[in-house]
């Protein structure tokens, strides 16, 4: 995970839409490290003793390690992963990582009549702002979506990440309504999907996941090849192909540098895997889908 936050300008326009999103990005802190990480903006930026009060929203979800949280109407209270925290405007706050652990954080601020609505109808509460949400993979894939549009800010992007955000909240909302909880091997095995999700484009294998989780690797594969159907590693490089078809469908990388962002070890390798999964090369697969698209 490679650090990166961007907070771009609103349009005016959007401001009517109900919902605008301020800022969003992702952070690895780790192990005794300083946080929060530098170069935010004054107003965003601050220290655990100065503690911090915004003026929009924002969501804050751990995904791994475990920290602190406490604000104007919530006593000091433990942060664990898989914990989706809100922050609400006005609302004195701090929150930081435990120095033996660090983190994994992803974040989106935003503001707007439809949260406001939200808090107002009893959805959501400064008293109760934590979220045991466990590790959804939709959550993640939420973030991402969100991240993706800021990070490229296209034309009419404003409203798709309205959206997702206000999918995000719903879908915080229900994982702490859904019952009974996940029995250990079913979130045992959800949580290394979501880690493989977050680790897409590093160079890590499936031993390291279940070196994360406690478990030996023969232990992991006999139990996530029992939930899923498939190995451990082939999840992670069908995971890698569905995330290569977007972006060339997305037309914006060239093939070579879809393969870099992937951390294939090479080019040629990353055609070749391609074609043994989908019947076609990279560049077949772009020209496909242009064709298609032109034709509609």
């Amino acid at each position: 995970m490679t650090n990166y936050f961007k907070y771009p300008s609103v349009d005016t326009e959007y401001e009517k839409w109900g919902l605008s999103v301020l800022n969003a990005g992702y952070a690895r802190i780790r192990a005794a490290e300083e946080y929060p990480v530098k170069n935010h903006p004054s107003h965003h930026y601050f220290k655990w003793d100065d503690w911090r009060t915004l003026q929009e929203y924002q969501v804050v979800y751990i995904l791994n390690g475990q920290g602190l949280f406490e604000s104007a109407s919530v006593p000091l209270t433990e942060v664990k992963a898989g914990t989706a925290i809100v922050l609400f405007p006005g609302e004195r706050h701090r929150y930081k990582p435990d120095s033996a652990t660090g983190w994994d954080e992803y974040w989106v601020g935003f503001r707007g009549t439809m949260i406001d609505n939200l808090l107002q109808g009893g959805f959501l509460s400064r008293e109760t702002p934590c979220f045991s949400v466990g590790f959804k993979p939709e959550i993640l894939d939420l973030f991402n979506t969100i991240i993706d549009n800021i990070r490229h800010e296209r034309a009419g992007y404003q409203p798709l990440v309205s959206g997702a955000v206000m999918h995000l909240i719903g879908q915080c909302h229900s994982a702490v309504k859904q019952e009974p909880a996940p029995r250990r091997a079913s979130e045992i095995v959800q949580r290394a999907r979501f880690i493989f999700r977050a680790n897409i484009d590093k160079p890590y294998t499936p031993e390291q996941v279940a070196q994360d989780l406690n478990l030996s690797y023969s232990s992991f594969r006999k139990m996530f090849k029992s939930q899923t159907g498939l190995s451990p590693g082939q999840y992670f490089l069908q995971l890698k192909i569905n995330r290569a078809s977007k972006l060339l469908n997305d037309g914006t990388l060239l093939v070579k540098e879809i393969s870099a962002s992937l951390n294939f070890e090479s080019a040629y390798y990353f055609s070749r895997v391609f074609k043994e999964k989908t019947g076609m090369t990279p560049t077949e697969y772009r020209d496909m889908y242009n064709t298609s698209a032109s034709c509609e």
